[in-house]
């Protein structure tokens, strides 16, 4: 884990919220991106509009692949870092793995 990451958790409290969710949105050049917040879907429609992260401004439009839920902030900071440090190939199995959520007509599903 880089010391990027490892400074931000050490200065969170233990017992918080678990309100937090880690996703992986398809940009529109196929690139991957990965984020955490709160509420997936407010921060995808600001993604959408070119608000969001500097990288989706210039890669749009953008679709949600994967969504984990209910996690501290802490634990959604730890797992987007492990996921951003997946090779494609195993990010592309994380997102099958979530199929049901797209075939039930989730948040951005396309088809």
């Amino acid at each position: 884990m880089t010391a990027k990451y490892i400074k931000m958790i050490r200065g969170m409290k233990k017992g918080r919220k678990r309100e937090w969710s880690v996703y992986v949105l398809r940009c529109g050049d196929g690139t991957l991106y990965t984020g955490i917040a709160k509420d997936v879907d407010a921060r995808i429609k600001q993604h959408g509009k070119g608000k969001g992260a500097a990288y989706t401004r210039t890669h749009l439009p953008v679709n949600l692949m994967y969504q984990e839920n209910s996690l501290t902030r802490s634990q959604a900071l730890i797992r987007e870092a492990k996921i951003k440090r997946l090779p494609r190939p195993a990010k592309g199995k994380l997102i099958a793995s979530s199929a049901p959520l797209y075939l039930m007509g989730g948040p951005n599903a396309s088809g």
